[in-house]
């Protein structure tokens, strides 16, 4: 395998899981948005099914609209179709939702929280333990924690355990960023707080690490003496549909790169780590992105392209513009694809360009991970024969 490409891409692992969650409450805010329906509850629903969901454990949506509690049981399972799944396994997992109206800024609402809880406590024997999942604008994220702070709602006493997950984006730039960390940081310990990205589970990224470590042959090759460039490609066909409002304000490039697409650069280029403790895989990976030359206002003028979708055909249907989107500006300069020319200043991958990619409403949905290795010194095939 002298030249050619190498494609690290979705298969299943071998390993499945066995071992159900610890009992808890796990509390949505934001439970009426998209993300909930669309990813959040359809993944909990599907570890209802395969028994990791343990018997004492419920789930209580947390949102702005004024709903009963069918009305919230009919929305957030409404990606869910019993006649697939079962109908009893989707009727016991609509009792374990509950609901409640609330404002995240008001402290009212932390006060008839925490008697909620309580009640769920009883209920379901859930000794104490809370998940809080911010599935909401990021604006709300340091609010909610402090919220969470004041009430004591975020306390860990008497082996009970708090933790908060946050969804990205975390800040729109690095300031911000160091700002938001400062302020959850004054409230949870570090051991509490899950910073993630709906999709850096997915099967690609895991098997990247069995690929990578697991494998005699392509470990003592994976450097710049025999690799030419890397290409990263995370591809959707998939528009804005109605997430209009928020991705305007943010574009491809903060939605997509320095969450998704690094994930991947980093796994990809990493060295090997200790252990696959999530600190000893984490520091790795964070070695990599600190040796990514930064691009100057020249080399972004070289190495990058931003681009947005129009008017076209997708598998015979007429989209419509990104601009024509729900919630997006007529005028909008926002990005709905981006690429760049990435470059890593250490001893493995020095002089190895990374091609990253990133966009919506392409041609076709994949993910997928090239590997390009550099041609051999004479060309014996080069007539053909």
């Amino acid at each position: 395998m002298a030249s050619g490409s190498v494609l690290a891409q979705a298969e299943q692992l071998q390993s499945p899981l066995t071992k159900a969650a610890a009992r808890c409450v796990l509390v949505l805010f934001g439970a009426s948005g998209d993300l909930t329906k669309r990813k959040l509850v359809p993944a909990l629903f599907n570890l209802a099914k395969a028994n990791l969901l343990p018997d004492n454990f419920a789930i209580l949506g947390v949102a702005f609209d004024d709903l009963t509690l069918e009305q919230f049981r009919d929305q957030v399972t409404s990606f869910l179709h019993s006649d697939e799944n079962g109908a009893e396994a989707l009727s016991s997992f609509r009792q374990r939702l509950y609901y409640q109206p609330a404002e995240f800024g008001d402290s009212a609402t932390y006060t008839a929280l925490q008697k909620r809880l309580g009640d769920l406590d009883v209920q379901y024997n859930t000794e104490g333990n809370y998940l809080f999942y911010l599935a909401t604008a990021p604006k709300f994220f340091g609010q909610i924690v402090q919220q969470l702070g004041q009430s004591q709602l975020s306390k860990e006493e008497n082996g009970r355990w708090r933790r908060v997950v946050i969804e990205k984006p975390f800040g729109h730039d690095l300031e911000s960023a160091q700002s938001l960390n400062r302020q959850i940081k004054s409230v949870l310990a570090e051991n509490q707080i899950y910073r993630i990205d709906h999709y850096l589970g997915k099967e690609t990224v895991q098997n990247i690490l069995v690929f990578r470590f697991d494998n005699a042959i392509f470990e003592p090759i994976w450097n710049r003496r025999y690799i030419d460039h890397v290409q990263i490609t995370n591809a959707e066909t998939v528009g804005v549909e109605q997430r209009g409002g928020y991705f305007d304000t943010a574009g491809t490039l903060r939605d997509m790169v320095p969450n998704h697409v690094m994930q991947l650069l980093s796994l990809t280029a990493m060295e090997s780590p200790v252990s696959f403790h999530a600190d000893a895989v984490r520091d790795e990976q964070a070695k990599v992105l600190h040796a990514v030359q930064l691009l100057d206002s020249e080399a972004v003028l070289h190495d990058s392209v931003r681009g947005q979708y129009g008017e076209g055909e997708i598998s015979g249907e007429r989209v419509r513009s990104y601009r024509s989107e729900p919630g997006v500006s007529p005028e909008s300069r926002t990005e709905t694809f981006v690429a760049l020319k990435l470059n890593i200043d250490n001893w493995r991958w020095v002089g190895v360009p990374f091609y990253l990619r990133t966009g919506k409403r392409l041609a076709q949905r994949h993910t997928e991970i090239t590997i390009q290795f550099k041609k051999t010194p004479f060309d014996l095939f080069r007539n053909g024969r």
